[in-house]
């Protein structure tokens, strides 16, 4: 049942092919619902440094599912919040555990901990990447609209770590990315200069109009991320003509799917009535976390 993929580890979408991603996709399915004894004996290791619901939920009830054992290790109950280099504290825990998912802000920390510890490593969130996530939102729009052919997806707001993840699904997909971003919060260099970006760019644009006219999916996330704290006020400011709202969704594509990653603040980056509204499939979103972790917990414990 299980699918096998070429690496073990998850730190961005580059370690997938299209076929893998599509591969996880089936097994997801194949998953739902189920409890199996797949990972039975096995225990993954959550390493968080930043908060977390869903995420930290979906990996507990997905390893619960297959059979396995979940640790949780918050920052500072481990002796990284002493100052423990992450590279020890890796070569420990690949030594306890058989596999780990990390949740921090360093996107160095989960390359160390994937060089070091000798198991496989999920990237459950870094300031770069967040790719858990957008296979979940991949998956979400695959359920809903049969398939990912021929896709337009508009990215609306902050150039962060979901924009930087969807940069890269669209260049191993191949359906369209715009980016409607400020100047100042536009897509990292090093993303955009990354081979497969290189070969298949995101339009970038800073006209949320342009981006948004006739696009198969509106995707946004909040304007202040968990550390961007100190310029709350001045991002929203900055932020405020990015707002995904009624008159924005009507200029999308009839059928076109609302998305958020969550948490969202109703009123800032997205009003209530698309959050909450018939195009919005952020519940299915959420849920789908479960099932994409799922499915690659399973490929990778059983390889």
């Amino acid at each position: 049942m299980p699918t096998t993929l070429t690496q073990t580890h998850l730190l961005s979408l580059a370690e997938l092919s299209a076929g893998e991603i599509h591969a996880l996709f089936d097994l997801a399915h194949d998953l739902k619902g189920r409890t199996l004894s797949l990972a039975a004996g096995k225990t993954l290791g959550l390493v968080f440094t930043k908060p977390s619901t869903r995420t930290r939920v979906s990996f507990e009830v997905a390893m619960n599912q297959l059979g396995g054992h979940t640790v949780f290790l918050a920052a500072d109950a481990t002796q990284l919040s002493r100052g423990e280099p992450m590279r020890d504290t890796a070569r420990v825990l690949g030594r306890y555990v058989d596999a780990i998912a990390m949740r921090t802000h360093h996107h160095a920390d989960v390359e160390i901990l994937a060089a070091e510890s000798g198991v496989p490593v999920a990237n459950a969130l870094t300031d770069l990447y967040h790719p858990t996530q957008v296979l979940a939102d991949l998956l979400t729009v695959r359920d809903a609209r049969g398939s990912l052919e021929n896709l337009t997806v508009a990215w609306v707001g902050d150039g962060n770590n979901m924009c930087h993840t969807w940069i890269l699904a669209q260049a191993i997909l191949g359906f369209t990315l715009k980016v409607a971003a400020p100047p100042a919060f536009r897509p990292k260099a090093t993303v955009l200069c990354h081979p497969l970006v290189e070969a298949h760019p995101p339009l970038l644009l800073t006209d949320v109009d342009d981006a948004v006219a006739g696009a198969d999916v509106v995707t946004t996330d909040t304007w202040v991320s968990m550390g961007d704290e100190d310029d709350g006020e001045w991002r929203r400011e900055v932020f405020a003509p990015y707002q995904v709202n009624e008159a924005l969704m009507a200029t999308a594509a009839r059928d076109a799917l609302f998305l958020h990653c969550l948490p969202a603040h109703a009123g800032e980056e997205v009003t209530e009535e698309v959050l909450y509204g018939p195009r919005s499939v952020v519940w299915d979103e959420a849920e789908n976390r479960l099932h994409v972790q799922k499915a690659w917990l399973a490929a990778v414990l059983t390889a």
